[in-house]
């Protein structure tokens, strides 16, 4: 017998209701783009996937106190994201960098001629990401990696619409230029 797929709102409401259930169909529904973030951010996919699972863990746990205001549930995951982020590059002494091999593994699924191609360009958008400051290569991630809006991006990040706007666009010119000098 086949159920109807409950929205969001309603996953998020019985998951804060305690149905299991329903946070894993949460889950489901945002792991890929929580960890595509979070890998952006951190460049090493066993981080990425064990910083992923932390979200999601205090997602879980944290979950009772979600208040529906306005802005969607994605930007109360994508905060938590956020978060585990800054606070794991708090513990660590020296940033770690991107492994070029594990990230065009990922994306080109094990085609040799694919795999070389994905590490040229990873390899110079991730010198262009890393020339950017802060703020732009954050808003850049969530918008572009992530998929999020810009209100959902400013939600995240406790900023305005139009700052986020103002960070992405002076990212992607920023991008655009050092893109082309590469």
């Amino acid at each position: 017998m086949d159920y109807p797929v409950p929205n969001e709102e309603d996953l998020v409401r019985e998951a804060i209701d305690g149905n299991q259930r329903a946070f894993t169909q949460i889950y489901e529904l945002y792991f890929n783009r929580i960890y595509r973030y979070v890998y952006s951010q951190m460049g090493n996919q066993a981080e990425a996937e064990d910083l992923t699972q932390d979200v999601f863990i205090k997602a879980l746990h944290s979950i009772s106190t979600f208040k529906f205001k306005g802005a969607p549930f994605s930007s109360w995951l994508f905060r938590i994201a956020h978060n585990q982020i800054i606070d794991h590059w708090r513990k660590q002494k020296n940033r770690k960098t991107v492994s070029l091999d594990q990230a065009a593994e990922v994306v080109a699924n094990g085609d040799p001629v694919q795999i070389t191609e994905t590490r040229a360009s990873i390899e110079e958008l991730s010198e262009a990401l890393q020339q950017l400051p802060p703020a732009q290569r954050e808003v850049i991630s969530l918008r572009f990696v992530a998929g999020l809006t810009i209100a959902e991006v400013a939600e995240t990040l406790g900023k305005r619409e139009g700052t986020v706007k103002a960070l992405q666009f002076n990212g992607t010119a920023t991008l655009r230029k050092l893109m082309l000098d590469i």
